[in-house]
C-alpha cells in the first residue's frame, strides 16, 4: 500500500474508533510521496477531516510536525503515530484528564506493544549519563525497582497507576497548544528519534507537568518506519535500518550536547561521546549480521 494512502486511512480510522468530533481534533499531516498526491487529494475532498500539507522533501519528524501544527486550531494537539491502533476511547478519556488539571502540559495514555508489553518510551526518565549507562549496561533490568539504577526506564514506579513522569513518547503525545508554543514545539535539530525527549525536557524547563495515564491505551507496531524492532508491521530494508540507527545515535549526541555537555568536565564529556560512538557501531554491526537490534 502507498504510504500516503496508508497514512490517510490510518488518520480516518483513528477518528472513527475514538468517537471524537473532528472539530475537537483536526488531523494535519505532511506527506512527501508525490506519487500519492492524486489519491490523497481525492481522499481530502471525500472527507473534510484531514488536511493534507504536501512537502517536496523529507524534512524529518520534527520538521514535518512543525509545518502541520501551524495549521492546527484546537487548544489541545495530539501527535499520534500512524503505526498505532487506538483502543476504545483512549483519545477522549486522555483528553479529559489533561483538561482537568491546568498544570499538565502534556500527557500520554499507556502505549502497548502487540505482544502485550508496555512500550517503555511512554513512561521514562531523562537520559542523563548515569541513567543511560545503567540502561545500556543492563543494570536497570537487574534492578528494576531501584530509582538509582532504573532512572531512565522508570520501572520503579507503578505503571498501573496514573502519575507524573519526566518523559513520554511522540507515538502518543497530547499537549496543550499554549505549552507547545512556549517551547517552539519540535526541535528541528533532530531528524528522526530523540525529539520527543527534547520536547518533554523543554516543557519541564518551562514548569509544565507531564503525565502518564495507563487507564487507557493504544497498540504500537513499533519500528514500522525504522525496522529496528521486531514489532514492526512491515518489512524494512537493511539500508533503512542503518540510516535509522545513525539518526538514533545522532539524537543522543544532540540531546547530550544541548542539555548536559557543559555540566561535566572535559574528560567525562569525551567519555560519554565515545560511548555513543561505540553504541552506534555495535548496533550497526548487529544490523549487518542479522542479530537482534533490541
Amino acid at each position: 500500500m502507498d504510504r500516503g494512502k496508508q497514512l490517510g486511512e490510518a488518520v480516518r480510522e483513528k477518528f472513527k474508533v475514538s468517537g471524537m468530533n473532528p472539530e475537537i481534533l483536526r488531523g494535519v499531516y505532511t506527506e512527501r510521496s508525490r506519487s500519492a498526491q492524486n489519491d490523497n487529494k481525492k481522499n481530502r475532498n471525500e472527507e473534510n477531516v484531514v488536511e493534507l500539507i504536501e512537502s517536496r522533501a523529507n524534512i524529518g519528524f520534527a520538521g514535518g510536525n512543525n509545518i502541520g501544527v501551524k495549521r492546527a486550531k484546537a487548544p489541545v494537539i495530539l501527535f499520534l503515530n500512524p503505526d498505532t491502533v487506538v483502543v476504545g476511547q483512549a483519545i477522549q478519556k486522555t483528553l479529559e484528564v489533561l483538561l482537568s488539571n491546568p498544570d499538565l502540559g502534556a500527557i500520554s495514555c499507556k502505549v502497548e506493544l502487540p505482544d502485550g508489553r508496555m512500550d517503555y518510551s511512554c513512561h521514562r526518565g531523562f537520559p542523563t549519563p548515569w541513567n543511560s549507562l545503567s540502561y545500556f549496561s543492563g543494570l536497570a533490568e537487574l534492578f528494576p525497582n531501584s530509582s538509582f539504577f532504573a532512572g531512565y526506564s522508570a520501572t520503579y514506579l507503578d505503571i498501573k497507576k496514573p502519575h507524573e513522569v519526566d518523559c513520554i513518547s511522540g507515538t502518543f503525545l497530547m499537549v496543550r497548544k499554549i505549552a507547545g508554543e512556549q517551547i517552539g514545539f519540535w526541535d528541528k535539530d533532530y531528524f528522526f528519534n530523540g525529539e520527543d525527549i527534547e520536547f518533554c525536557y523543554s516543557l519541564r524547563e518551562k514548569g509544565w507537568k507531564i503525565y502518564y495515564y495507563p487507564e487507557e491505551k493504544i497498540i504500537h507496531y513499533k519500528g514500522s518506519s525504522s525496522g529496528l524492532w521486531k514489532t514492526s508491521a512491515m518489512k524494512v530494508e537493511r539500508g533503512t535500518k542503518l540510516v535509522a540507527a545513525t539518526h538514533a545515535a545522532s539524537a543522543m549526541r544532540i540531546f547530550y550536547k544541548k542539555n548536559y555537555y557543559k555540566k561535566y568536565p572535559p574528560l567525562f564529556r569525551d567519555f560519554v561521546l565515545g560511548g555513543i560512538n561505540l553504541l552506534e557501531h555495535y548496533r550497526k554491526f548487529k544490523i549487518m549480521t542479522g542479530l537482534k537490534y533490541e
